[in-house]
């Protein structure tokens, strides 16, 4: 009996001498191995990155918005300013002070420190177009505007 071979009853296609690169547990006493459905992984993978990226670009969308309607803004400003400018005025305005700019009977355009309700009972102008504040920067920041003023 010593001269027999060992002859192992287990097959040498399910034998392996490195278990550890198995892709499933080797032994009884082995830690469970699932195999991933790669599919269902990747789906969820591609979903979270989909709803991750939504939430930059929206971020990034709302940013472009405010910045052109700063961009808007500052146009609109140098506009009503450029025609302060050309408009009549018999004084030399102040930073920070708020002055009236009307349209007269005539088409012309006049700057005023009298307000519209100061003027009693004999308004000489077609109509108050905007109340206006001289801007350290020399532009006007409208605070009132006729709904015609906007439009032009």
């Amino acid at each position: 009996m010593a001269n027999e071979a060992f002859e192992n009853p287990i097959s040498v296609d399910k034998v392996t001498d490195k278990p550890g690169l198995l892709e499933y547990a080797h032994s009884v006493g082995s830690a469970l191995i699932k195999p991933e459905d790669k599919g269902k992984m990747k789906g969820r993978a591609v979903t979270a990155m989909r709803e991750q990226t939504d939430v930059q670009l929206s971020q990034l969308y709302r940013q472009m918005q405010l910045l052109a309607e700063q961009a808007t803004a500052i146009r609109n400003r140098v506009e009503v300013s450029e025609r302060i400018y050309g408009a009549q005025m018999g004084f030399e305005p102040i930073v920070g002070h708020i002055y009236y700019f009307y349209e007269k009977k005539d088409g012309t355009d006049v700057l005023s420190m009298i307000s519209p309700s100061e003027w009693g009972r004999i308004y000489p102008f077609r109509r108050c177009v905007a109340t206006v504040r001289m801007m350290a920067d020399h532009t006007w920041d409208v605070t009132y505007h006729d709904s015609e003023f906007s439009e032009e």
